[in-house]
């Protein structure tokens, strides 16, 4: 008889599931809402008791995850669709004023504190979910950068590249094509830990009132707002913190299952590859390194 034994890739699904479904399908779910009843009250048929302003809490979990998933996702993918680009600009050119240029603005964008960014942005004009998006993408845009270029200027070093470029292959065939997928891995690791961090940013913006109104339907609205009665209405700060804790674990749980899972497909396949530009060349170096 075969046992199941759920790996850290189905660990990491499993937590991640749950706050994804309740974002996703919770305004669906929610159905229409019953009148008010008492501040932080349990029981009266509410499944996790009221809020601050006597609202039903499950219905406020329903309604609350989706600004801050959509946020989160919508802010890293328009962070990697800067720096990518920019990113590979920089490793690939041989012109170093280019370079210059590329990167040394973004270096005096990275000293400034995420946070504060978006803190002072914030007293000039009041963003929404999307200017809040625009933000923590922006704040987000410098390391994504440098690290995009460390990873691809790695590669660019490679003996292939040379290969190719003086075969006169395109700049897109040597910095998407072979550059791009070389660190595929690295990238896959920081989008993980990048999401993380993210949605940490996206839920410290809102519980400071940043993107957001303050009575909305939002998980880290709710735990800033409920937060005056935790010891005598408990779950309606509990539920909404432990959605984004889970939201986070089993974010950084599934990648890094996945990159393990790839890091053994990888190990698989042997070193001595014909189809990848310069392979023939180092074959035979190492033959003729052979006694």
């Amino acid at each position: 008889m075969r046992t199941w034994r759920p790996g850290r890739f189905a660990l990491g699904l499993t937590i991640l599931a749950v706050p994804l479904v309740l974002a996703l399908l919770g305004p669906v779910l929610a159905g229409d809402p019953g009148p008010r009843a008492a501040s932080f009250t349990l029981g009266g048929g509410h499944w996790l008791g009221t809020d601050f302003v006597g609202r039903d809490v499950w219905r406020q979990v329903l309604h609350g995850g989706r600004p801050v998933v959509l946020t989160a996702l919508a802010a890293t993918a328009l962070a990697y669709l800067v720096a990518l680009p920019v990113g590979l600009a920089g490793a690939l050119t041989h012109h170093r004023l280019l370079e210059e240029l590329l990167m040394r603005p973004l270096d005096v964008l990275l000293a400034v504190p995420s946070l504060l960014l978006i803190l002072l942005t914030a007293t000039v004009y009041t963003p929404g979910p999307a200017g809040l998006a625009l933000l923590v993408a922006v704040a987000n845009v410098p390391d994504a950068a440098r690290l995009v270029r460390a990873a691809a200027a790695e590669a660019a070093a490679r003996p292939a590249v040379e290969a190719l470029r003086m075969q006169g292959e395109t700049w897109w065939r040597m910095g998407v094509g072979y550059v791009g997928r070389s660190m595929l891995r690295t990238l896959a690791a920081d989008a993980g830990t990048r999401l993380t961090g993210v949605l940490y940013l996206v839920a410290t913006a809102a519980f400071l009132g940043v993107g957001v109104a303050p009575d909305a339907a939002d998980w880290a609205v709710m735990v800033d707002r409920n937060r005056t009665g935790l010891f005598v209405q408990p779950w309606a700060v509990l539920v909404p913190a432990l959605l984004i804790v889970a939201l986070t674990t089993g974010t950084n749980l599934l990648f890094d299952a996945a990159l393990d899972k790839g890091g053994r497909r990888g190990a698989a396949v042997p070193s001595t590859r014909t189809d990848a530009p310069g392979a023939t060349v180092r074959s035979r170096t190492e033959k003729g390194a052979r006694p």
